[in-house]
C-alpha cells in the first residue's frame, strides 16, 4: 500500500475502539473519523480515542475522502448501516452478525457482489496464526479424514443476574445470542479448518437466568459504586444463556459444540478438538500460542507458534519471532492487512482469504436452523 486509505469506524463499544487500535498497527491506513448516535457524543469519543473528525453516520456518508467503513454498532444497525455504505460506494467491514435476518443478508452479498466493493465480516478468529496452521496442516494430509469435531465457547461475562448488555435484547440483538454472538466463531473456524459443510443440527437451549435486573441509569455512572435494588428493573430473558448443538457434516461424520456465558471463571475460552485418521489437532484461544497434536503409535506433540515451524500460509499472519506472543489484538491486525491489501487493490478478489459478506450469510443461516432446531427439539437440515 503506497497510498494513505482512509477509514471510519461507526460505534464505540467494545469493539469499535479495538478495531481502531488493530488499524492504527498498520502502515498507510489512517483512521480519520469516528460516528456515534449523536454529534455530541461522537466528538466527545473522537476526542478521547484521538481520531480527528467526528460525524453522525448520514454525515460521514457525504465524506468523499473516506474509502472503508467498519460497522461496530448493535446487530440491529447493521444491515442498513451496510447497505447504506455499500451506496455510498464505500469499502465495508462489519461485526458480526452480517445482519439479523437472513433476507437481509441475502440483499447485502447481492449488493456487494454487484458494485465490486470489498466487503468483509469480522470472523477474525479464524487470524490466530494457529487456526490457520491447522487448517494448512488438513489441507497437506496431516490430519487426514476428519472423524468427529468437538468444539467449546465459554465466557462467564453474563453469570449474575445484575449482568446487563443490549445483547440480551432481541430487538437489538435478535432470536439468538450465546450462539449469534460467540457461537458464530466456533461454527465459522469449525468450518473453516476441517474444509467440511455442516448438514444438520440438533439443539438444545437454556436460559439460566429468567429475569435479570437492567439497570436504570447507565453504569458508567456507578463506576466504583454498589447499586442498590431500586436503580434496577427486573425484566425477562427469552435469549439463550447456554446450548449444546449436534453437528452433521457432509463427508458423513459428527460433530458437537457447546456455547455458555454462564461458565464461571471461563473469561474468553474457545476450544476446538478435530479428530482425524492420522492426528488430533486441539487449540484454545485462551493459550493461542499452543496446539496439541494428538499420535496413537508415538508420543504427542505440541506445537508452539513459531514462524520458522509454520507452514507459509501460516507464518504469514505472525508478526514476532517464536516465544514472543501474540494473541487476540493480533487477529484483527492481520485480518485487516488482508482487507485493506484487497481496497489498495480497488476491488473484492474472486476467491478472498477473509470472510466475506457470504461468510456472513451462511453463519446466519446455520444459526437460524440452529434456532429453529431448539424450537422444534429436532434435527433441522442447513
Amino acid at each position: 500500500m503506497s497510498q494513505t486509505i482512509k477509514s471510519a469506524i461507526v460505534g464505540t463499544g467494545f469493539i469499535g475502539p479495538a478495531h481502531l487500535e488493530a488499524l492504527r498497527r498498520i502502515p498507510n491506513v489512517e483512521v480519520v473519523a469516528l460516528c456515534e448516535v449523536t454529534q455530541e457524543l461522537a466528538e466527545a469519543k473522537a476526542k478521547q480515542l484521538g481520531i480527528p473528525h467526528a460525524y453522525t453516520f448520514d454525515e460521514m456518508l457525504k465524506q468523499p475522502e473516506i474509502d472503508v467503513v467498519h460497522i461496530c454498532t448493535p446487530n440491529f444497525l447493521h444491515y442498513s448501516q451496510a447497505k447504506a455504505v455499500l451506496e455510498a460506494e464505500k469499502h465495508v467491514i462489519c461485526e458480526k452478525p452480517l445482519a439479523v435476518k437472513i433476507d437481509e443478508a441475502e440483499e447485502l452479498v447481492k449488493i456487494a457482489s454487484a458494485t465490486g466493493l470489498v466487503n468483509a465480516v469480522h470472523f477474525n478468529l479464524r487470524y490466530y496464526p494457529m487456526v490457520r496452521q491447522m487448517k494448512t496442516m488438513r489441507e497437506k494430509g496431516e490430519l487426514g479424514e476428519v472423524y468427529s469435531v468437538m468444539g467449546s465457547y465459554l465466557q462467564d461475562w453474563l453469570y449474575l443476574n445484575t449482568d446487563y448488555n443490549w445483547r440480551l435484547e432481541p430487538d437489538k440483538s435478535g432470536d439468538s445470542r450465546a450462539i449469534a454472538d460467540i457461537g458464530s466463531h466456533l461454527l465459522d473456524i469449525t468450518e473453516y479448518v476441517t474444509g467440511l459443510k455442516i448438514t444438520e443440527v440438533m439443539a438444545d437451549f437454556s436460559t439460566v437466568h429468567k429475569t435479570r435486573l437492567k439497570p436504570l441509569k447507565a453504569i458508567e455512572t456507578y463506576s466504583g459504586k454498589m447499586l442498590s435494588m431500586e436503580d434496577y428493573a427486573e425484566v425477562p430473558i427469552n435469549t439463550e444463556d447456554h446450548a449444546t448443538v449436534l453437528l452433521r457434516f457432509d463427508n458423513g461424520s459428527k460433530g458437537s459444540v457447546t456455547v455458555s456465558q454462564v461458565a464461571a471463571g471461563r473469561k474468553n475460552r474457545l476450544n476446538i478438538e478435530i479428530s482425524g485418521s492420522k492426528s488430533n489437532f486441539e487449540f484454545n484461544s485462551e493459550r493461542p500460542n499452543e496446539l496439541w497434536i494428538g499420535k496413537r503409535e508415538k508420543a504427542n506433540e505440541q506445537l508452539m507458534k513459531d514462524p520458522a515451524l509454520f507452514h507459509p500460509e501460516a507464518s504469514a499472519l505472525i508478526s514476532f519471532p517464536g516465544g514472543h506472543n501474540e494473541g487476540f489484538p493480533d487477529t484483527s491486525k492481520q485480518m485487516f492487512k488482508e482487507v485493506y491489501a484487497a481496497v489498495a487493490a480497488g476491488k473484492q478478489p474472486e476467491n478472498p482469504s477473509f470472510p466475506t459478506f457470504a461468510s456472513g450469510l451462511r453463519e446466519l443461516i446455520i444459526g437460524e436452523r440452529i434456532v429453529e432446531s431448539n424450537k422444534k427439539q429436532a434435527w433441522v437440515k442447513i
